[in-house]
């Protein structure tokens, strides 16, 4: 799924308006009608009082659409409108006008503080007030009503967007801003749903589709591409009855320090549970016993050194590495890595204390390999590409080392985004569960099993962090939240793998096509 601009929407509802022959009232009518059938669908008639928030432009004119079929199926509707100005959009005006053929309790003006209404905790608040053509911060007493909306109990459903929220532009006054329970918005979610200092105001959401213009929405280039199932399902490479280990590569992991061989094991079975052929662990001589112990299908060679990695010397062509788990940053560690990126010519996934070496000694970025992956944790991203006032300078500061080095950059958060160039890639599985020691050496083993594998670098970082999510997912849901450690989604990533081609209606087991 694409997640488009606010003004690429726009332009989105000119062209089906055009090319449909249809007017924007049609459009407003179209969207209204699906939130009220997502309603219904779940009230079934139940008498709970809905009130609903219009602003005066077409966000609070959907909100007038869904007030009007919602009473004209006997719901308990109060709608109160929001008059922040003297301006009312064509759309607007023509849906207040058709409430008055439906009801005679018409619309409410809202003017000051002293017109909030009373609100039970057993209320519904449908929040049409702002939508994404919002330009400015809401104020005055219009920042006071959001405020006291926010300070109820009732549950608040928002249209499209919750008010005061833009869709593609950083945050200006985080109390100005409805903070709602389930969001329901049209054709695509925005950017900002994705985003840890936006995403809270939406709650959960669902996209309702509204049958925007087909030829724009393929055809646009999207400010971001979402990661789901559907998307996985088309790059899963199905494998061969005569395939081989050595047709699924060999990866290698060069990680671990004395007190860190965990991350080397971790990365090392991921490798393996993710489909590499043949996994070789390059470690330091401390670690030996153990990852033979812990992965005995791993083949091991050991550093010189006993407490870290001081030279990284293997007798093959590795299809894949993956460097950096847990290596610690002596100065034999840094020279080392510099000898492995001007020397190693296998695509190359970098994590955790590689990516620390590269923020402290600029002399990597000089010999960075083109194409490598990057997987920082936010604050391995801030030593990295610097300090940003909100997450949408965090995005351009890393679009811009991507584009200047040519790498792939994979963000890690609540929704992982893996970013190359201008294009940003979410992901949409994984759960607070993960947010566990070792999880990222999971991930780094998955993309470099990924690519052993023969996928591209694009590929191996789009489908690893969507495998490496629902294995969290999966995990998570066994356990709970609270329970789950990387070897619990180390555990579960043949479940990932299973559930890419599983029915999500009839639980339907269906083979993969070539």
């Amino acid at each position: 799924m694409k997640v488009f601009s606010a003004q690429q929407l726009y332009d989105a509802d000119k062209l089906t308006v055009k090319n449909q022959e249809i007017t924007a009232a049609d459009l407003m009518e179209r969207a209204g009608i699906q939130i009220f059938n997502w309603l219904h669908q779940r009230l079934k008639g139940a008498p709970i009082e809905v009130k609903i928030f219009c602003g005066i432009g077409n966000n609070g004119g959907d909100g007038l659409v869904v007030g009007r079929h919602l009473i004209e199926h006997g719901y308990n509707v109060t709608i109160y409108v929001v008059n922040c100005s003297d301006k009312r959009s064509k759309n607007f005006l023509i849906n207040y006008d058709r409430i008055k053929n439906v009801t005679k309790k018409w619309p409410t003006l809202l003017r000051s503080e002293e017109d909030f209404p009373e609100i039970s905790p057993d209320d519904i608040i449908i929040d049409a007030i702002f939508g994404i053509g919002l330009n400015r911060c809401p104020g005055g007493w219009v920042k006071k009503l959001i405020q006291y909306l926010n300070s109820t109990k009732a549950f608040k459903l928002a249209i499209d967007i919750p008010s005061g929220l833009y869709a593609n532009a950083p945050l200006e006054d985080e109390k100005a801003v409805i903070t709602a329970n389930h969001t329901l918005t049209f054709q695509a979610p925005k950017i900002a749903f994705f985003l840890p200092e936006t995403a809270l105001y939406v709650g959960s959401f669902d996209t309702l589709e509204i049958g925007l213009d087909l030829e724009f929405l393929k055809t646009t280039e999207p400010l971001a591409q979402l990661i789901s199932k559907s998307e996985a399902q088309q790059f899963y490479k199905p494998r061969n009855k005569f395939d081989h280990k050595g047709t699924y590569g060999h990866t290698l992991v060069v990680a671990g320090s004395y007190g860190k061989t965990g991350a080397a094991v971790l990365a090392t079975r991921a490798a393996f549970k993710i489909g590499a052929g043949m996994v070789t662990a390059f470690i330091p001589n401390c670690g030996y016993t153990i990852l033979q112990t812990a992965v005995p299908e791993a083949m091991v060679i050991t550093d010189k050194e006993n407490e870290f990695i001081s030279k990284v010397e293997v007798e093959f062509n590795p299809s894949a590495v993956a460097v950096g788990m847990g290596i610690g940053k002596e100065k034999a560690t840094k020279n080392a890595l510099k000898s492995l990126f001007q020397n190693n010519n296998s695509p190359l996934v970098i994590d955790a204390d590689a990516i620390n070496l590269i923020s402290e000694n600029k002399d990597l970025l000089a010999v960075l390999p083109k194409n490598a992956v990057l997987t920082p944790h936010p604050g391995e991203l801030k030593r990295l590409v610097g300090k940003w006032k909100n997450d949408y300078e965090k995005l351009e500061k890393v679009k811009a080392f991507s584009k200047k080095h040519n790498v792939i950059v994979v963000v890690k958060g609540a929704y992982t985004i893996a970013v190359l160039g201008d294009k940003f890639y979410i992901n949409t599985t994984g759960n607070p569960g993960m947010g566990t020691a070792g999880s990222g050496d999971a991930l780094s083993g998955v993309l470099a099993g990924l690519l052993s594998q023969g996928y591209d670098p694009l590929l191996a970082s789009v489908f690893g962090m969507y495998l490496h999510g629902k294995a969290g997912d999966i995990a998570a849901n066994k356990l709970g939240f609270e329970s789950v450690m990387a070897g619990d989604i180390i555990d579960n990533l043949s479940e990932a793998y299973r559930d890419l081609f599983v029915r999500e209606q009839t639980n339907e087991q269906e083979k993969p096509s070539k």
